[in-house]
């Protein structure tokens, strides 16, 4: 019996920025912050939100049913996963990308069919101005970019720290640390380990105050330096997260090149990202992101495991293998040939 197409899958993919916008929303109004505390009923929870009265129940009882809040009695109350990832005072809080999402890049996506058509990226820095250069002179943005990338990184972070065998090294360094996510998870996990960030100037005090936090300066220190302009801190292992996708194909080649000649022999070099499948069917999340980078950068692009390790290769890493992380992140470790 033949099957009768249906339309369903293709009008919910097509709307679903519906479903997207309303979690945003929900985050930059504070909706999680305001429920951490204990349950709300409808009109306090609008009060403290400050929404008109016409449309705050739709809101709340939409977010009921996409199971990012609950209501009992009629009283609303945090889903667990949003009362763990979404409330900003948790040392668990995701939001900053989400945070990110809503301010720059869900504007910046409405412009995806002219970025296709141009090749040309589509954000605020759609005038060829350098992008990462103004994020870093504006302290407010820069902080809340970083913050963002803990949030993109604390899954991988965690991976990593149990995947990787890191009993067999004694120093790391994050190349492009951001807050120090990695490295703060890494150092946790594994106490005979010293290591640390290397990132542009201005991220310093802010990776300072983050490892200062998590308890963990005598082990971790900042590196200050322009990865393409500086030479990389020797250490036995070198983590490269969400760099590689920002840059073109030379760019990647390079800074590959630049792991390689910092490690000693028998260092690794671990380049984590959501590597797209090499049969480039399944994570259309990793497709997604690059398209992401069409739209935010002059010349980045997400890739295979199988491209990274071409890239490892050439720069003269003896052995490299593909290991996934968690979610759409997948690892790529190259290994330096012992002497």
């Amino acid at each position: 019996m033949t099957v009768r197409p249906s339309p369903e899958k293709l009008l919910a993919l097509g709307m679903s920025f519906w479903n997207a916008k309303a979690l945003l929303s929900a985050v930059e109004l504070g909706v999680f912050d305001a429920l951490a505390e204990g349950p709300a009923d409808l009109e306090s929870l609008r009060t403290r939100l400050g929404l008109h009265e016409r449309s705050a129940r739709d809101f709340f009882d939409a977010l009921v049913a996409l199971k990012l809040l609950e209501r009992q009695d009629g009283d609303y109350r945090n889903a667990p996963d949003a009362d763990f990832f979404l409330v900003r005072a948790r040392p668990s809080y995701v939001g900053g990308l989400l945070e990110m999402a809503n301010a720059r890049l869900y504007e910046s996506w409405g412009h995806l069919t002219e970025a296709l058509r141009t090749g040309r990226r589509q954000s605020e820095n759609k005038d060829d101005s350098d992008f990462f250069a103004a994020l870093y002179a504006d302290p407010a943005r820069l902080r809340g970019f970083l913050a963002a990338m803990s949030g993109v990184s604390a899954g991988a972070a965690n991976a990593i720290a149990g995947k990787f065998p890191w009993k067999n090294y004694k120093s790391f360094v994050d190349v492009g640390v951001a807050q120090g996510m990695v490295p703060v998870t890494i150092a946790r996990a594994h106490p005979h380990l010293s290591g640390g960030g290397f990132d542009l100037p201005p991220v310093g005090p802010i990776f300072e105050e983050f490892v200062t936090a998590n308890g963990l300066s005598e082990r971790l220190q900042f590196h200050a330096g322009d990865f393409f302009k500086d030479a990389l801190p020797q250490t036995d292992v070198i983590i490269m997260g969400h760099i590689l996708h920002d840059w073109d194909l030379e760019q990647k080649r390079l800074l590959v090149k630049k792991a390689y000649d910092a490690l000693p022999a028998g260092g690794a070099l671990i380049v984590y990202e959501a590597l797209i499948d090499d049969d480039r069917r399944q994570n259309a999340f990793g497709l997604l992101m690059s398209l992401n980078m069409l739209i935010e950068t002059l010349g980045g692009f997400d890739y295979t495991g199988a491209d990274c390790q071409g890239w490892m290769t050439e720069a003269g890493f003896s052995e490299t293998r593909v290991e996934h992380l968690v979610g759409p992140d997948s690892m790529v470790v190259g290994i330096k040939q012992a002497e």
